[in-house]
């Protein structure tokens, strides 16, 4: 069994690295349409900080880029982009090219890139949506949240997603905090400082991201204990609820630049992250 598992994997490699250059070019894509869309974010939520602007998510982040001069080619960049992220995470899960292997921590990394395709596929297609005339949605938090609560065990599926959330975004604080973010960039030639630049950039921003998403996942916990699909909400729910805390500009206008950084450090892995397999 372990052979075969090993024959496996190596056809795996073999495959993506005969697909890598176009793989690259779709990754490297939609590192810079993730970024851009984190930029997009935090810039709204400084605004919305000190002045009477909306906080948005991703999918309102992708409704004002609309709205922008070239809104129209921005926005179908971001779309290509955004499929070509999808793209990446679905080769991670199913070719494993950075060797994450089949044991336990290795099936857990590639469970999460799974996710991660499903959830920026519903981004790109939001995208795709926006480009043929709809209006943005919102974040949508409690329209599944209603809907799945009115299933058998819904309620308690839809705390289990909470957990899941939650959980992300303290690991995402604790990987900020505490590992190798710049693991698999190649800077090359990049000099000393800049490097150090890109990687504190990326520690704040991933910390910042972390609590945004734990805060997100409490609302959802909140929402299946109380069985009230409004309480939960998205990362612009999650934003929102900074703000209407005491001291809120300041927490919003502290996160929105975190998520910032987290935007300029995707754009960094856009031009410097190790995408061909190792």
């Amino acid at each position: 069994m372990t052979d075969v598992s090993s024959r496996v994997q190596a056809a795996g490699r073999r495959a993506a690295s005969d697909a890598a250059p176009w793989v690259t070019r779709l990754a490297r894509m939609g590192y810079a349409a993730k970024g851009l869309v984190y930029l997009t974010i935090g810039g709204l939520s400084a605004q919305a900080a000190w002045s009477a602007g909306r906080v948005e998510g991703s999918e309102g982040a992708l409704s004002t880029l609309r709205g922008q001069p070239f809104g129209w080619t921005l926005l179908a960049m971001m779309a290509v982009g955004l499929a070509g992220y999808v793209v990446w995470r679905v080769v991670q899960t199913a070719l494993d090219p950075e060797n994450k292997g089949s044991d336990a921590k290795g099936l857990g990394a590639r469970a999460g890139y799974a996710i991660s395709a499903v959830a920026y596929a519903g981004l790109a297609l939001e995208a795709v949506r926006l480009l043929s005339g709809g209006g943005s949605q919102g974040s949508g938090g409690s329209h599944w949240t209603g809907a799945v609560m009115e299933k058998p065990f819904g309620q308690l599926l839809v705390g289990a997603v909470g957990l899941g959330i939650a959980a992300y975004g303290l690991f995402q604080l604790y990987r900020g905090a505490t590992s190798d973010i710049a693991k698999r960039l190649g800077f090359g030639g990049l000099n000393a400082d800049l490097r150090r630049r890109i990687v504190t950039l990326g520690r704040v921003g991933t910390c910042a991201r972390g609590v945004v998403f734990a805060i997100a996942g409490w609302m959802v916990i909140l929402a299946a204990l109380r069985h009230q699909p409004g309480k939960a909400a998205g990362l612009q729910g999650a934003l929102v609820t900074l703000r209407e805390q005491s001291h809120g500009r300041w927490l919003l206008g502290a996160a929105a630049l975190g998520l910032m950084a987290y935007g300029v450090f995707q754009l960094a892995k856009a031009r410097y992250r190790r995408i061909q397999p190792a």
